[in-house]
């Protein structure tokens, strides 16, 4: 990856705050481990930052080429033509910005470890009947 290369999360957005919470929060690990010149999130709606707020963050930051991820399990309509529709269209005003788009999440083979995971955790939580006294 080059110096100069940023990396922009995209997820759905939603109304609620917690839940835009999530892709701030997984951009900010990914920024921890990696070597990209900004790590940014955006959302496709509902929320901010809007993908096109998130894509001149990038380009403020002076990166010559941004990767674009789906926070999205599947191939369906958001990845594959939604999302490069709209960063095309962030990137109208900025030819000099090469960019790529990488697959949706799953499946891959950590997408199970993760759901294992998230099983056993689930066998230590409250039932529904316990979560309501």
């Amino acid at each position: 990856m080059a110096e100069k290369t940023g990396l922009l999360i995209i997820d759905h957005g939603s109304r609620r705050p917690h839940a835009n919470g999530v892709v701030r929060q997984v951009a900010a690990m990914v920024r921890d481990k990696s070597r990209f010149l900004i790590v940014q999130h955006a959302h496709m709606e509902l929320a901010e930052p809007t993908i096109q707020q998130g894509f001149e963050t990038c380009v403020a930051a002076g990166v010559d080429a941004i990767v674009v991820q789906p926070y999205f399990l599947g191939p369906g309509r958001h990845s594959t033509s939604d999302i490069p529709r709209m960063v095309r269209e962030a990137a109208r005003n900025h030819p000099q910005i090469s960019i790529c788009f990488s697959a949706p999440l799953g499946p891959h083979p950590k997408m199970g470890e993760l759901i294992l995971e998230r099983i056993r955790e689930a066998k230590t939580l409250p039932g529904p009947a316990d979560a309501k006294s």
